[in-house]
C-alpha cells in the first residue's frame, strides 16, 4: 500500500473542532453582549479621527451657573426665553432656535410665584403663536411620570417606544410630554395650549450620546421627530410635512416633492450620532444665556448707548445664519453624559448639535449587516488561527504574521472609520481570532511537547538544549552551515587576569572564576542573550540569535551595566571574606565590548563536532571594542551602530558618552565609538555634568582648539566616576586619556587633512 504523506502547509482537519469558538463569538455579538466593549473601541476611533469641519454653524447658549446666580433657580418666567429668542431671530439673524428644556406645567404648579410664571408662560405663548410661527423647536420627552386615577391614585412611567423592542400596539403608545402654555392665566381653570412651532424629541438611548430615536410612534395622528431632525428641517426651510419616514429611511423633501436628503435608519427608527466637535473646542462656539438676556433687554432701553451695545452684541458674525441651541450646562441641572470625543461628561445638549451636523452633512455612521459581520468574524479567525498554528521552519514567521494580521485589521478599522465613517466590527472578530488561536496554540504546544520529549530523550545527552529545540522546530537533524542575521556581539574580559593566575592556586582560581562566570552568564541569559563560549576568563555571547530580538542592542547594553553592578557586589563580598582572597580579587574589573550588525550565525565546526556560534567582521569589531576599551580608560565600549539601535528601542535609559572616531587595528575605516556610562536610574548628577563637559571638550578637540579642550577635559576629569587611586582597579579614564592625546597634538599637531580620527596601534 502506498502511504500518502500530508503536506506541511495543509491544515489538519481536526482544527475544525475549533469552529464552535467563532460561532460563540457570533452568538454573543448578535445578542448585544459585546456592546460595551465595541462602543469603547468606537470612542477610540472617534478620538483617532478627531474633529471634523462643521457643515452647519451651531452656537450653544449656555444656561450655566452664572445664569442661575443672576436669574435664580428654575423654573424661570418663560418671557425671558421669548426675549432672547426674538433678539436672536430678529437682530442676530439666526436661522433656528432650539430649546433643550421641556416646558412642563409641573414646575409652575409647584412654584411659590405661580402667577408670575403663568404671565411669563402666556407671553412666551404669544411669541410662539406669531404669524408665521417663528423657526423655533421646543423640547418634548418620554422621560418622566404619567399619572392615572384608577381605583385610587397610581403612577406609571412613560417610556420611549423603540420599534425593535416594542410590544404595545400603536393605539396603546402614549405621546411624549409636550410643552403646554396657559393662554388665560387669570382664569380659574386655565386652558392648556400646544404651540404651533416645531416639537422635537430630546430622548436618547444608552448612555445618552450614541444613538437617538429619529421619530417615535404614538396613539395620535402626530409623528414626533427628534429635535435635531426638526432643526435640520427648519435650517433647510422645509415645510412642517417636509420630513417623512419611508422604507427604513429618513427623508427630507421640499414642497414640490424634491428630495433634499435621505438617511438610512437603524431598525427603521434610530440614528447614530457622528460626533463632529468636542464640547470644549475652538470649533464649538458658546455664549451665556444671561448675557444674551441682558443685551436683549437693552434693545428695549431708552438709553441709546445701551441699544448700540446690544445691537453690536447681536451683530456678532458667530450668530448669523446659525442654529442656536439653548440648554442646561451647569452640573447642578444634571444633564451631563460622556461622549465619544470628550474626556469627561459634558452637557447633553451637544447631542442635538452634533446630530444636526450628522444630518446636514449626510455623514451617518454605517455598519455591515449581520451577514457581513459574521463573514468578518470567520474570515479574520481563519487567517489568524491558520497562521498561529503553522509549524515547520517558518513557524515563528507565521506567528508574527498572525499578530501582524490582527494589527492590520485593527488599524484598518480605525482608518476606514476615519475616511468613510464606516464602523467595522472590532471586538467580536478580534476576540474570536485571539481565542481560537490561543486554543489552537495550546493544542499545538501539547503536541510539540510530546514530540520534544521524545527527541530530547534520544539526543539531549549529546547536543546542547538550543540545538535540540531548533531540531524540534525544524524537523531536521542539525547540520553544518549558517545564515546572516543582525545581532549584537558581546565580548567581556577580566582586566589583568594573568595577575590573578599568579596569585591564586588552581583550586581557588576555579572557585573564583566559576562564581564570576555564573553571575555574568545568568545576567546575559536573563536579558535574552545566548552564550557562545568561554575563552578562559572571557565571556562571548550574542543577542538576537538563535531567537530574533528586535531590541537586541538595547538588551546587550543593559546587560553590560548589570554585569558591572553585580561585579561591584561580588567585590564587596570577596573583601568581606577577609584573608580568603588576596587584595587583587577585591579590585577585579571587567571590560566589555559590543557591536551590532549582520553576522554569520549557525553551526560551525567539523562534520562530527560543531557548535552554534557567530562569525564575521562585525564580530571581530566587537572584540576590538573590548580590547580597545583599555586604551580609552573605559570599561564598556560600543560602536555607533549599537548606540543607535539601543536608543531606537530603549529610549534614553542607557546613558552614552562619545569617545571619538577611531580606526581599530586590522581595519582601515573609521568607527565612531562610545562609552556606556550607565543606566539612567543609576547615573548621578555629577556624572551627567562630567559627560556634558567631556562632549564640549571633544568638540573643541575636533577643531584643534587644544587649550580650551585641555581646560574642559581637566574639568571633566574631576567628575569622572572611575578615578585612579580611588576606584578599585582603575588606572585611567577617558578624560585623562584625552588630556594625554591633546597635549601630544598640541606639541606635534596632526596633518592639515586630519579629521579627528585616532588610529589605534594595539588590538
Amino acid at each position: 500500500m502506498v502511504q500518502i504523506k500530508r503536506a506541511k502547509w495543509l491544515p489538519d482537519l481536526r482544527w475544525l473542532l475549533l469552529l464552535p469558538i467563532p460561532l460563540l463569538w457570533c452568538f454573543v455579538e448578535r445578542h448585544g453582549l459585546l456592546a460595551f466593549l465595541e462602543n469603547r473601541t468606537l470612542d477610540w476611533r472617534f478620538q483617532y479621527r478627531d474633529e471634523l469641519p462643521s457643515p452647519v454653524k451651531v452656537v450653544y447658549l449656555d444656561v450655566d451657573s452664572l445664569s442661575l446666580d443672576a436669574i435664580g433657580n428654575m423654573p424661570w418666567s418663560r418671557d425671558l426665553f421669548a426675549k432672547v429668542a426674538v433678539a436672536l431671530l430678529k437682530d442676530a439673524k439666526v436661522k433656528v432656535v432650539g430649546f433643550d428644556f421641556v416646558f412642563s406645567d409641573a414646575g409652575i404648579a409647584q412654584s411659590v410665584d405661580r402667577r408670575k410664571l403663568l404671565l411669563g408662560n402666556a407671553e412666551f405663548g404669544r411669541f410662539l403663536n406669531g404669524k408665521p410661527p417663528p423657526p423655533v423647536v421646543l423640547a418634548a420627552s418620554y422621560a418622566g411620570w404619567k399619572f392615572f386615577d384608577i381605583n385610587g391614585k397610581t403612577e406609571r412611567e412613560r417610556h420611549l417606544p423603540i420599534l425593535s423592542k416594542e410590544t404595545r400596539r400603536p393605539e396603546q403608545i402614549e405621546p411624549p410630554e409636550i410643552p403646554a402654555f396657559e393662554t388665560s392665566p387669570d382664569a380659574n381653570k386655565p386652558r392648556p395650549w400646544t404651540p404651533p412651532v416645531a416639537i422635537g424629541l430630546i430622548d436618547t438611548l444608552g448612555n445618552g450620546t450614541r444613538i437617538v430615536p429619529a421619530w417615535a410612534p404614538n396613539n395620535t395622528n402626530i409623528t414626533y421627530y427628534h429635535m435635531a431632525v426638526q432643526l435640520a428641517r427648519l435650517y433647510w426651510d422645509l415645510p412642517p410635512d417636509g420630513v417623512r419616514v419611508r422604507e427604513g429611511r429618513l427623508e427630507f423633501v421640499r414642497e414640490d416633492g424634491a428630495l433634499v436628503s435621505a438617511l438610512p435608519l437603524v431598525d427603521g427608527q434610530l440614528l447614530e450620532v457622528n460626533w463632529f466637535t468636542r464640547w470644549h473646542s475652538p470649533h464649538t462656539p458658546h455664549a451665556e444665556f444671561v448675557e444674551a438676556l441682558e443685551y436683549a433687554q437693552m434693545l428695549e432701553s431708552a438709553d441709546a448707548a445701551e441699544q448700540a451695545a446690544a445691537k453690536k452684541y447681536f451683530a456678532n458674525p458667530v450668530f448669523k445664519d446659525a442654529v442656536v441651541l439653548v440648554g442646561p450646562v451647569d452640573p447642578l441641572l444634571q444633564d451631563l453624559a460622556p461622549t465619544s470625543l470628550d474626556d469627561d461628561a459634558v452637557p447633553k445638549v451637544g447631542v442635538h448639535g452634533n446630530l444636526l451636523k450628522t444630518i446636514v452633512s449626510g455623514n451617518v455612521l454605517r455598519r455591515p449587516g449581520p451577514r457581513g459581520g459574521y463573514a468578518i468574524i470567520f474570515g479574520l479567525t481563519a487567517i489568524v488561527a491558520t497562521l498561529s498554528v503553522a509549524g515547520g521552519a517558518r513557524a515563528l514567521f507565521a506567528k508574527i504574521m498572525a499578530l501582524l494580521a490582527l494589527a492590520v485589521y485593527v488599524a484598518l478599522t480605525f482608518q476606514v472609520f476615519r475616511g468613510t465613517h464606516f464602523v467595522l466590527p472590532l471586538t467580536a472578530p478580534f476576540g474570536a481570532a485571539l481565542c481560537t488561536s490561543f486554543v489552537g496554540l495550546l493544542w499545538q504546544v501539547i503536541d510539540e511537547q510530546r514530540a520534544k520529549g521524545r527527541i530530547k530523550g534520544m539526543f539531549g545527552a549529546y547536543v546542547s538544549p538550543q540545538l535540540v529545540d531548533r531540531m524540534v522546530e525544524s524537523g531536521d537533524d542539525p547540520q553544518l552551515g549558517g545564515h546572516d542575521a543582525e545581532i549584537t556581539a558581546y565580548f567581556s574580559d577580566i582586566q589583568s587576569f594573568s595577575s590573578f593566575s599568579e596569585k591564586l592556586d588552581s583550586g581557588p582560581l576555579v572557585e573564583l572564576m566559576n562564581e564570576y562566570l555564573t553571575a555574568c552568564t545568568d545576567i546575559v541569559q536573563g536579558e535574552g542573550g545566548t552564550l557562545d563560549k568561554y575563552i578562559g576568563d572571557a565571556v562571548v555571547a550574542m543577542f538576537g540569535a538563535p531567537i530574533p530580538l528586535p531590541d537586541h542592542a538595547y538588551r546587550a547594553c543593559v546587560a553590560t551595566q548589570l554585569v558591572h553592578l553585580k561585579l561591584a557586589e561580588l567585590r564587596a563580598k570577596w573583601q568581606a571574606e577577609g584573608d580568603k582572597w588576596p587584595q587583587i580579587v577585591s579590585r577585579m574589573q571587567s571590560r566589555i565590548g559590543l557591536n551590532s550588525g549582520v553576522c554569520m550565525i549557525g553551526n560551525m565546526g567539523s562534520r562530527t563536532r560543531f557548535n552554534y556560534t557567530m562569525m564575521g567582521d562585525n564580530v571581530n569589531l566587537a572584540a576590538r571594542m573590548e580590547s580597545g576599551a583599555k586604551q580609552w580608560g573605559a570599561y564598556t565600549m560600543c560602536t555607533e551602530a549599537t548606540k543607535a539601535a539601543c536608543i531606537q528601542h530603549g529610549g534614553d535609559r542607557v546613558v552614552f558618552r562619545p569617545l571619538g572616531r577611531i580606526v581599530v587595528k586590522g581595519r582601515s575605516q573609521a568607527v565612531p565609538i562610545h562609552e556606556i556610562v550607565g543606566l539612567k536610574e543609576h547615573v548621578t548628577a555629577p556624572t551627567r555634568e562630567c559627560v556634558a563637559l567631556f562632549e564640549q571638550a571633544l568638540s573643541r578637540y575636533y577643531v584643534r582648539d587644544w587649550d580650551r579642550a585641555l581646560v574642559l577635559f581637566a574639568q571633566s576629569s574631576e567628575l569622572e566616576l572611575n578615578v585612579p587611586g580611588k576606584t578599585p582597579g582603575v588606572a585611567s579614564n577617558p578624560s585623562l586619556v584625552y588630556i594625554g592625546i591633546t597635549e601630544q597634538y598640541k606639541l606635534a599637531p596632526p596633518p592639515e587633512n586630519w579629521d579627528g580620527v585616532y588610529v589605534m596601534t594595539e588590538k
